[in-house]
């Protein structure tokens, strides 16, 4: 079987430099460590108020990241035309709100269907690969389909905030179920969202996984362990749970 790649998110890192408005930790040298660790890409958002990753991040991320950058950012027009000059391997279309600590739900395909279609339509215009984060419903991802989007990320947020047993199992089912119709509409199956080196294992193994997007749990881990051992220790759980399919 296909291991999924892994992309790890270093916003955090970023998190935490803008902290103390220093220079440090700086999310450069964090992509490189994931990157020698084995993470097949480096994923990263570009939030409207600039709370983590700065504009200075991207630009250099574009020029040293050397397996796949991952810009997720929301349909504003004007965060939509720094990704088209960016040019990042992959853009991630995700739902903003100020207010939010961190990304709430997945993109409402349906209810914002025609400002999501005209982002969607400058980036591919541009030539750039697009990805749609979004809830594992089957209404958004026939919406997103309709787009001709390269892939889909679904949210797992709900399945890694559900208690273990029957809630923990509904929200899981619900993934293997919406990944199908992904695979089935000729889209790229990616997942993430509250992942983390407990939980990994089933949805690893979801049949067509082709990528998960992870940051908190190992930005979290790597406090105790390193950045390189914390990325390689998610490796590790991934690939015992994708040989276990």
């Amino acid at each position: 079987m296909t291991l999924p790649r892994l992309g790890v998110n270093i916003d955090h890192v970023a998190t935490l430099r803008q902290a103390r408005g220093g220079r440090e930790p700086d999310p450069i040298w964090a992509a490189v460590l994931a990157e020698l660790a084995g993470a097949e890409g480096i994923t990263i958002h570009l939030r409207e108020d600039r709370r983590h990753i700065q504009d200075r991040d991207l630009t250099l991320l574009k020029e040293t990241v050397t397996t796949r950058l991952n810009l997720e950012h929301s349909i504003d027009p004007a965060i939509v035309a720094i990704a088209i000059g960016a040019r990042p391997d992959q853009v991630t279309l995700v739902p903003e709100r100020r207010a939010e600590l961190t990304t709430e739900g997945g993109l409402d395909v349906v209810g914002q269907g025609d400002r999501v279609a005209e982002a969607v339509k400058r980036l591919v215009d541009a030539g750039l690969e697009v990805s749609l984060f979004i809830d594992p419903s089957p209404r958004q991802i026939e919406a997103a389909a309709s787009l001709g989007v390269t892939a889909v990320e679904l949210h797992t947020g709900r399945y890694a905030d559900a208690e273990p047993g029957p809630a923990r199992k509904a929200e899981f089912e619900a993934l293997v179920t919406c990944g199908a119709a992904v695979v089935a509409a000729g889209m790229a199956l990616h997942a993430g969202h509250g992942l983390n080196y407990i939980n990994v294992g089933p949805v690893a193994a979801i049949a067509g996984m082709a990528e998960l997007n992870i940051g908190h749990s190992i930005v979290s881990r790597s406090i105790f362990v390193g950045f390189e051992a914390a990325v390689r220790e998610m490796r590790a759980k991934m690939e015992r749970a994708s040989a276990s399919r």
